[in-house]
């Protein structure tokens, strides 16, 4: 029997705006972001959806209300799908992190899979977290069209599981832009993709990443990197 988990990356919040980190940080979505909300919930209009669950940070449970207002359907709430908590990087520029954290810095650029946040979560962990979560879901509502609401992070990790993939190939996982819609679908106890990271409901104008400094940068990259592997 298949299930299906279309997965939406939260609205802008002030956060990436800001280019601060927000783990377990409460940021609201900014006046973008809520445009960028209501876009992805029309995108899913004539989406089937059976059931929805989200992130129980502000700006998941945010997003997640235009398409369960659009949708008639409520909102299940679970801490287990919030972002990594950030510990001391909760808050912090993102261009003063390598200065103060040099080690976790690297490995957040570079051994995902050695990456523990200080006096917060391990990548490790934090994707054993969603992993759980995830499969936990699925077994309560086989058969049914999930739709998940989370953030950037754990949708990168969350995708290495789908693909098998070690932690470590992390890297090879694009950041993909708020609201973007991923859609996987698992059967006989197996994932397969079938959409990701999809933000054309966005536009240039109304997208978050392609309207950043770092975004051509890190193509650039992340380019690189997968033609070395």
């Amino acid at each position: 029997m298949k299930t299906r988990l279309i997965i939406v990356r939260h609205a802008e919040a002030e956060g990436n705006t800001k280019r601060v980190f927000n783990g377990w940080t409460d940021a609201p979505l900014t006046e973008k972001g809520r445009m960028q909300a209501r876009k992805v919930a029309e995108r899913l209009k004539d989406e089937h959806i059976d059931v929805i669950y989200s992130s129980s940070l502000k700006r998941a449970i945010h997003t997640a209300g235009y398409i369960s207002d659009l949708k008639s359907l409520p909102i299940i709430r679970t801490d287990k799908l919030k972002e990594i908590d950030g510990g001391d990087w909760e808050g912090q520029n993102w261009d003063i992190i390598p200065d103060l954290w040099p080690e976790q810095n690297r490995t957040w650029e570079h051994e995902p899979h050695k990456h523990q946040m200080p006096n917060g979560e391990s990548m490790t962990a934090f994707q054993e977290r969603l992993i759980s979560e995830i499969e936990y879901i699925i077994k309560n509502n086989e058969g049914r069209d999930i739709c998940i609401v989370t953030h950037g992070t754990a949708i990168r990790a969350l995708l290495c599981y789908f693909e098998g993939c070690d932690l470590e190939q992390m890297l090879n996982v694009s950041w993909h832009d708020n609201t973007s819609v991923t859609i996987i679908d698992h059967e006989d106890g197996k994932y397969s993709i079938v959409l990701e990271g999809d933000a054309s409901h966005l536009g240039r104008e109304l997208s978050t990443i392609q309207n950043q400094e770092w975004w051509e940068r890190y193509q650039a990259e992340l380019k690189k990197r997968r033609n070395k592997n």
